[in-house]
């Protein structure tokens, strides 16, 4: 909680003033008056940085640390004909840090932290799992309603790490500089530089270079995560201590159902098994039973028939539809239908089509209402609808009342113009695969550690997807114990389930600590 919320926040300019609204550095504003035109050069933007203190506590102990919240203006080096013109603007980056007060010298590690999408704010990490304040969303079936409230957060792991949430162009409060493109910032590599330099800028500022570092991403943000490990270190010389990946998704091939894409379907088996466990399709078989299966059938038995084809005779055909109807929980006649191919999107529209319910893509514990009983695929994931509201209520509030941060801007938990924009022309022709940077990046830092977190209920970024992708990296023996794997009874965002949150906490906070050295 704030020591005293009373206290004004120390940093000039006033945040109660709208950001961004600057002209680039050069542009000219004109106004005219009743007796002359006056043409004038805006000052360019600036960084609007609030803090404000706090304490946690921890246990027995009480952490009291520094957040510093707002926008940090990017900088491009410019060159015409050769010649240097300086530095221009070229974005504002939203971010909020914690620093935990700390004796003069201490090492202590920090960690920097974003969500994926592409197209997502950082609040679902830092109000879920990550920060010292967390929002009280409830669980499946145990909704909290409106308005919701904000809870300190002891699992915080700013017991172990300071940290540093990053909101990506678009997202957040972060936007392009007036006159910018903010399509400029939607795609593969630019992101990777924008948000590599906003970490170059505040490890700088914060003379934190030889502190342990860390990144932590979710979901896209685990391919932002990975590519980062090796572009800060190729351009930098930026070496990390570890990369948590939650909820992995290294190479978009494995949730990718088009162009006749028999991974994807073996990647989610699965999941769809885990699902209709928890939607009571398994009898009184465990979790553990139920998944043993499907990762047998998945790592052998199921590709090969999805690889035969029409060449499967009609008595193999039927052994496998019965097979997959039975792990899935789906009937019979629907995988016939489907031909042994189960898209995500409807098997969570079909498995509890008899109650008129569809389940969750982000977490398949939760369910939600079909506009109709004869929809071929839902019109909305439940498991987000029950998230958003709690989490973009908390933030609005928090980031105001006890951050001291204020802005007109509307500060965007999902942007849907980055998504759509995104580009990855980087990879033209081939999958969006990022598994080689990582193990670059491995290769070159042998110290260089990697915890994955894995929901069982994820459909979003299967987990047995996420494995095999890890379990081709190209790196020697010797690093393959670089490598640490976590997992957890719940979905993408594992963390809104309780006891996973505790217990996640612990494994993030154990790994930093390990592999800080320290």
């Amino acid at each position: 909680m704030p020591e005293d919320s009373s206290t004004p926040p120390s940093a000039a300019p006033s945040p109660g003033t709208t950001p961004g609204t600057t002209p680039e550095p050069g542009a000219t504003v004109t106004t005219t008056t009743d007796t002359r035109t006056v043409t004038t050069t805006p000052a360019p933007p600036e960084d609007d940085l609030v803090e404000t203190r706090h304490t946690l506590a921890v246990g027995r102990r009480r952490l009291r640390y520094t957040a510093t919240t707002g926008r940090v203006v990017l900088r491009e080096e410019v060159f015409e004909d050769g010649a240097f013109k300086g530095h221009h603007a070229k974005a504002e980056l939203s971010m909020t840090s914690y620093v935990v007060d700390a004796p003069a010298g201490t090492r202590r590690p920090v960690t920097f932290a974003f969500n994926g999408g592409p197209g997502s704010s950082s609040v679902w990490l830092h109000l879920g799992l990550l920060g010292p304040r967390r929002v009280d969303s409830g669980d499946a079936g145990a909704l909290t309603p409106p308005p919701y409230a904000l809870l300190d957060n002891p699992e915080s792991l700013l017991a172990v790490s300071d940290l540093v949430f990053i909101d990506p162009v678009s997202t957040g409060y972060s936007r392009a500089v007036e006159g910018g493109k903010p399509q400029d910032y939607h795609g593969f590599t630019a992101d990777i530089e924008s948000v590599g330099e906003l970490i170059r800028l505040w490890t700088t500022r914060n003379n934190r270079w030889l502190s342990p570092k860390f990144l932590a991403g979710e979901s896209y943000g685990t391919i932002r995560a990975a590519a980062l490990a090796d572009h800060l270190q190729s351009r930098y010389g930026y070496y990390l201590n570890g990369v948590m990946l939650i909820s992995s998704v290294l190479d978009l091939a494995t949730v990718d159902f088009e162009f006749t894409n028999d991974r994807a379907h073996v990647d989610y088996l699965p999941t769809y098994a885990a699902t209709a466990h928890y939607h009571g399709r398994h009898g009184r078989k465990s979790l553990r039973t139920v998944l043993a299966e499907a990762e047998e059938y998945a790592a052998r038995d199921y590709p090969w028939a999805l690889s035969r084809g029409h060449r499967l005779t009609a008595a193999e055909r039927a052994e496998h539809v019965t097979r997959l109807a039975a792990l899935t929980g789906l009937s019979e006649d629907y995988v016939d239908r489907a031909n042994l191919r189960i898209e995500h999107v409807r098997f969570f529209t079909e498995l509890l089509r008899d109650e008129r319910l569809a389940v969750g893509r982000l977490d398949s514990r939760f369910t939600g209402p079909l506009a109709s009983g004869t929809a071929e695929t839902w019109d909305g994931d439940p498991s987000m609808h029950a998230i958003l509201g709690p989490y973009a209520s908390a933030w609005n509030h928090y980031v105001r009342d006890e951050l001291g941060y204020s802005s007109d801007l509307p500060y965007t938990v999902i942007s849907e113009r980055a998504s759509r924009e995104w580009s990855f022309k980087e990879f033209e022709g081939k999958p969006v695969d990022v598994s080689a940077q990582l193990a670059k990046a491995m290769r070159a830092n042998p110290h260089l550690k990697v915890h994955l977190a894995y929901g069982y209920h994820d459909g979003a970024t299967p987990y047995y997807g996420a494995e095999d992708v890890v379990a081709h990296l190209e790196i020697p023996e010797s690093l393959r114990s670089n490598l640490e794997h976590a997992y957890y009874e719940a979905g993408h965002m594992m963390y809104v389930h309780e006891p996973s949150r505790v217990q996640q906490s612990r494994d993030l906070a154990d790994f930093v600590t390990r592999a800080s050295g320290l």
